[in-house]
């Protein structure tokens, strides 16, 4: 397994035809509140609430150590054309999970553009290859049509739907 973080493995860790995926680093507050800070991205997001700026700094230190535990965590999507945050995701154990979680959100001027597929399919044979996950969750909000349609193409199927602590329902998709 490379374990990111590590001194060993280089800040990106691969490419795709449009897109660097590369370690999240100290500095990176402005890049993650651009994403989650946006309302739009943020309807499918926890709460469904921006993250207030305050808390990307906590995102980061939270990231850098599931880098040093787990060997991964959250990432940066960087547009190769522009060198601009079009996006960040990875796999990540909410609450203390057994099973990694892909967990993804482009920056809704993104949308639509096939980015979601384009990266994700790399980021899932990066993360089995690289980091030896086999069976893999995701979880998405019902409403959310564009990203079933991405796990979908994935190979995820639709397991048994989870009832949040609020009442909310949230689908969750599986990968062996």
């Amino acid at each position: 397994m490379r374990k990111v973080g590590s001194g060993n493995v280089p800040s990106m860790l691969f490419e795709t035809q449009r897109v660097r995926v590369q370690l999240w680093q100290p500095g990176d507050e402005d890049n993650i509140y651009t994403i989650y800070g946006d309302p739009q991205v943020a309807t499918y997001v926890d709460d469904g609430q921006p993250i207030p700026y305050e808390d990307c700094a906590r995102w980061i230190e939270i990231t850098l150590k599931n880098y040093e535990s787990r060997g991964y965590g959250m990432l940066a999507f960087i547009s190769k054309e522009t060198g601009i945050w079009i996006g960040c995701g990875g796999f990540v154990h909410p609450g203390g999970q057994q099973e990694p979680e892909l967990k993804y959100a482009f920056g809704s001027d993104h949308w639509g553009q096939g980015y979601a597929t384009e990266v994700l399919t790399q980021l899932v044979i990066f993360g089995r290859e690289s980091w030896a996950l086999k069976s893999i969750i995701a979880t998405v909000h019902p409403e959310n049509s564009a990203s079933q349609h991405v796990l979908s193409k994935l190979g995820f199927t639709r397991g048994e739907d989870r009832i949040e602590d609020d009442g909310e329902v949230t689908q969750v998709w599986e990968l062996d």
